[in-house]
């Protein structure tokens, strides 16, 4: 492994942040027309989005040749669920832009061998990896995709049974009454790390303490993401809130 570059873009506030964010693989793409990107999902994200898709509409981006690799998706949701991965990354980027929906890979959360499901996933994986580009978000725990705080790393994609601050998190999008999915399969950590680069973006005071144990360490699976502090390109995109604690 190289030398560690990590870079630390400060961004004024969300919208900011977003703009900064999403530059960054505006200039990937630009580069590289079928550039890998490894995608995330939440609210963090969202602005992101939008604003690659207002560059799309500007004639400023062709997705054609893009193929896309999201980190997770939940366990028992189908892609029309409105709360699935699929529908979200549907309704927020794919339908929007020009990609190929056959370039769009998520892991099926309704597979009968999940098992299995992960295996093929990280054979999707090695066959279009290594990933250009991956956004990430970050927990308040610190996880990435859905590789939750434990005592160890786990390397390829799994079946993880969800933290219970990570579903209280994630209740606000569901329905008054409606069940959140208690499990999810996830990317692992190993495809994040082998990654050419990995863009984390963060914003708001709730993720400044997460924040704060990935950039200053120690590496350790109680907090998943410090594990970027080794990875040989890590741009960190996040605004005054979150990097409230950083120096």
């Amino acid at each position: 492994m190289g030398v560690n570059k990590m870079r630390i873009i400060r961004a004024r506030d969300y919208k900011d942040m977003s703009e900064k964010a999403a530059s960054i693989i505006w200039a990937q793409m630009l580069l590289k027309k079928n550039s890998v990107l490894g995608l995330a999902t939440g609210g963090t994200v969202l602005g992101i989005y939008e604003i690659l898709c207002e560059k799309y509409k500007e004639g400023e981006l062709d997705f054609s040749s893009v193929k896309t690799l999201n980190l997770d998706e939940y366990v028992g949701l189908e892609g029309r669920h409105p709360q699935s991965y699929r529908h979200y990354m549907d309704k927020n980027l794919f339908e929007k832009v020009n990609i190929l929906k056959n370039n769009t890979f998520l892991p099926n959360g309704l597979a009968e061998d999940l098992k299995r499901e992960c295996k093929d996933y990280d054979e999707t994986i090695r066959q279009l990896g290594p990933i250009d580009l991956q956004l990430l978000g970050l927990g308040r725990n610190g996880h990435i995709g859905f590789n939750e705080p434990d005592d160890h790393f786990e390397d390829n994609t799994h079946v993880r049974r969800l933290n219970e601050t990570t579903i209280k998190d994630n209740s606000r999008f569901f329905e008054m009454g409606e069940e959140v999915p208690k499990s999810a399969i996830t990317m692992g950590i190993k495809p994040i790390m082998e990654s050419k680069a990995v863009l984390l973006a963060v914003s708001g005071v709730e993720k400044a303490k997460a924040l704060k144990a990935v950039l200053n360490g120690p590496v350790t699976p109680s907090v998943p993401g410090s594990i970027l502090g080794k990875h040989e390109n890590l741009i960190v995109v996040a605004d005054l809130d979150a990097l409230m604690h950083v120096e």
